[in-house]
């Protein structure tokens, strides 16, 4: 039983058998065209622009506001890695900042603090780049009025979060730009894509521009600059588009699974659920954080146990300031991500899991816990 695994069946068939047989099987096509302008009217932005990732959607993001060599870009310390490397593509230098420890996404007032600081020293910060964790938006109502008085951009990196909301708004349209993922583990997929979502026009014909290897409109193959092999297919976008039909519905079931979990770890002492009260997460993963000294284990201990039956867990994000790849990169931190990657663990969440298999992992949780403390199963 893995993860996030992808939830496809006969809607997703019929839509790439469709597109196989109009006959647009190159990379562009009225699929493409179709997912684009469903994607943005399911965020409400403007407009769109599908791509091969959402590290690509993020970088074209960076370049869209104005990033470059000598900027400074800050970033969450626990993330994936690609919203640090595609900080590092457009030749800028991440700095990284600490999380809120009961929701794991960016602990605002600390970045309020960073960006004083980096302001004192006279950095040019290119952008604030906020990752909406495990799709529970960051809280933008505090975030966004201190990047404006700063006068620094905003590029969202909701690759986690389609579908999430935050105040009745949909992630993805908090910033200057927004950068979604349909990665095969996400809560909706693509195979493996992105999409750039924005309000502002000319960033996204730019982004465009930049997806197609930067090509001129003329006859022949004319290029003024660098650009990228970036966009989306239209048989990917065909997929795309039945995934969307049924967001909701998979939104739902990680839902009503995140709450069968909340019921289980209820009773224990020293286990909590990271955003369990934020009504408007896409719920993408359920993460505990287990304090061992109140539990009397370890989330270590529960992954060993579900692993010897086959049932995939992971640790949350190794923060990016313990990673080689970014070892003596600046941060400001408070040790939050460092805690939540010591106690932190996603259980598995997909949208795609049977009832017998939900059945399975919750008696494993609970097997695993009337070991530790048989008072909790009477």
């Amino acid at each position: 039983m893995y993860l996030s695994a992808p939830d496809v069946g006969p809607l997703e068939e019929s839509y790439l058998i469709a597109a196989l047989r109009s006959g647009w099987v190159a990379p562009t096509g009225p699929d493409l065209e179709a997912f684009e302008s469903e994607v943005s009217a399911r965020v409400g932005t403007r407009g769109a622009v599908a791509v091969s990732s959402g590290t690509a959607a993020l970088h074209l993001a960076l370049l869209g506001v104005g990033v470059g060599p000598g900027d400074v870009v800050v970033v969450p310390t626990l993330t994936f890695v690609a919203t640090a490397n595609a900080v590092r593509y457009t030749g800028a230098r991440p700095v990284f900042v600490d999380c809120d420890v009961r929701t794991g996404n960016v602990d605002v007032p600390l970045l309020a603090e960073l960006l004083r600081q980096l302001r004192r020293r006279g950095e040019r910060v290119g952008a604030v780049v906020p990752v909406d964790m495990f799709g529970t938006c960051v809280d933008y109502t505090a975030l966004l009025p201190i990047c404006a008085e700063a006068e620094v951009p905003v590029v969202e990196d909701a690759a986690e979060a389609l579908g999430a909301m935050h105040q009745g708004r949909a992630a993805g349209s908090f910033g200057q730009a927004g950068a979604l993922s349909f990665n095969g583990n996400k809560i909706m997929t693509t195979s493996g894509g992105g999409m750039l979502v924005s309000d502002d026009v000319s960033l996204l014909a730019r982004a465009r521009h930049l997806a197609t290897q930067a090509r001129e409109a003329t006859p022949h193959y004319e290029h003024l600059e660098t650009g990228y092999n970036y966009r989306l297919s239209n048989l990917l976008a065909a997929l795309g588009r039945a995934q969307l039909v049924r967001l909701s519905g998979m939104i739902g079931r990680r839902r009503q699974l995140r709450d069968r979990y909340a019921k289980l770890f209820a009773p224990v002492p020293g286990v909590e659920l990271l955003g369990s009260e934020d009504e408007q997460s896409n719920c993408w993963l359920t993460v505990i954080r287990v304090h061992p000294g109140r539990a009397g284990w370890r989330a270590a201990d529960l992954a060993a146990h579900l692993r010897n039956q086959e049932i995939e867990t992971r640790p949350v994000w190794k923060p990016m300031h313990r990673q080689p790849a970014y070892a003596g990169s600046e941060s400001l931190l408070t040790g939050a991500a460092d805690e939540l990657f010591a106690e932190g663990l996603t259980l598995p969440s997909s949208s795609a899991l049977t009832e017998r298999q939900i059945t399975t992992v919750l008696g494993a949780i609970d097997e695993f816990l009337a070991t530790r403390a048989p008072a909790l199963s009477a």
